[in-house]
């Protein structure tokens, strides 16, 4: 079982643990099999449409080199769909006829539901109510593709409660039921699996930005709520030293910055708890950042100062967000519009940003400011 220093590991309930252990053999033997890897090459290139491309942002960012690592343009407009197809594959083999999944900004949620109407699985999403009245637009489009979305009223209504209706109804339907996890956060395998199949990302994004330049960026910067995004990103660059690593969390969720060691989820991670490890609500205007962990993967690479991690607040990622909507005609998803905030800051000349998604989602929350 894969750990990252002090974090990681399976903080479950026994009656999980049997399908963890299948999920890992399963997952194991999937890495090794030809026919997996070019099945799912097969979807994420004739389906998702990668590769996604770099686009240089002169307007937004005048005196330096800025480019966007384009996973808005993937089919349901976002990265969340390489790490779905990739699941769904691993399900599929495994003999799993039902996909269970949390969503927080609806795009991990739309596709689940887009790969399950692909593969002919049952699906149900789980998403907080607060999350579903600020991104309604996703939520039909998971109605629209066959999903049902099961509403969260408890807590915060957001993604942290929706996480746990998912592993309850997982606990329960684990012989038929796939839990497929949008995040790299959760029990083990999950942040493993989840950031291979997202280390598409970062793969790419180092070809084509030494296509560009001739030479690698002298930062990466990508935005972080559980962090799939952005350990996707930083895998293609983690053994370049001389590149640097910058995750942007949310001012209010800043569980990197501001948090504690502590287990959420069926994992130990960095999270926002008080001195007792209750934890804490967060806070942000990102559904898909409003989150009081992180992957396991990001505590381990802030502890050990592989990566850097800063926040933005809600002002500054609608400036962000507003900036590359009018000087670029981009319109990005307010996640990683806080990646954008902290990138054309920065001193250095060459930045890759992850684009991770695009903003149809949060104009109406967007246009109420």
């Amino acid at each position: 079982m894969l750990t990252y220093g002090e974090y990681g590991g399976r903080f479950v309930p026994e009656t999980l643990i049997p399908a963890l252990d299948e999920l890992e053999a399963g997952w194991r033997e999937a890495r090794e099999d030809d026919a997996f890897a070019r099945k799912l090459h097969g979807l994420l290139t004739t389906y998702g449409g990668r590769p996604t491309p770099l686009t240089l942002a002169e307007r937004f960012a005048p005196g330096k080199r800025l480019y966007l690592k384009r996973e808005d343009l993937l089919h349901t407009g976002a990265h969340k769909l390489n790490n779905a197809l990739g699941q769904a594959v691993l399900a599929r083999r495994l003999g799993k006829t039902r996909i269970v999944a949390e969503t927080g900004a609806g795009q991990h949620g739309v596709a689940t539901a887009t790969v399950c109407a692909r593969f002919g699985f049952e699906c149900v999403v789980y998403m907080g109510v607060e999350d579903m009245r600020r991104q309604r637009p996703n939520v039909e489009r998971m109605e629209l593709l066959g999903a049902e979305v099961r509403p969260v009223e408890f807590g915060t209504k957001t993604l942290k409660e929706a996480t746990s209706e998912a592993i309850r109804d997982w606990i329960g339907s684990v012989e038929t039921t796939h839990y497929l996890i949008g995040s790299c956060v959760g029990p083990a395998p999950y942040p493993e699996i989840v950031r291979e199949l997202q280390s598409v990302i970062g793969r790419e994004a180092r070809a084509q930005i030494l296509d560009a330049e001739g030479r690698l960026p002298e930062v990466v910067v990508a935005c972080v709520g559980g962090g799939s995004n952005a350990i996707g990103m930083f895998a293609g660059f983690l053994d370049d030293a001389d590149v640097a690593l910058v995750g942007v969390e949310a001012a209010g969720a800043a569980s990197l910055g501001t948090g504690r060691a502590g287990v959420l989820h069926g994992s130990r991670s960095s999270v926002l708890a008080d001195p007792d490890g209750q934890v804490l609500d967060a806070e942000s205007i990102s559904a898909g950042l409003d989150y009081p962990g992180v992957g396991p993967e990001h505590a381990f690479l802030r502890d050990s100062g592989r990566a850097s991690y800063v926040s933005a607040t809600d002002e500054e990622a609608l400036d962000a967000f507003r900036a590359l909507t009018r000087l670029e005609g981009i319109v990005p998803a307010l996640e990683p519009a806080h990646a954008l905030a902290r990138a054309r800051e920065l001193d250095e000349e060459i930045v890759l940003v992850c684009l991770s998604g695009r903003g149809d989602k949060d104009l109406a929350e967007v246009l109420a400011r």
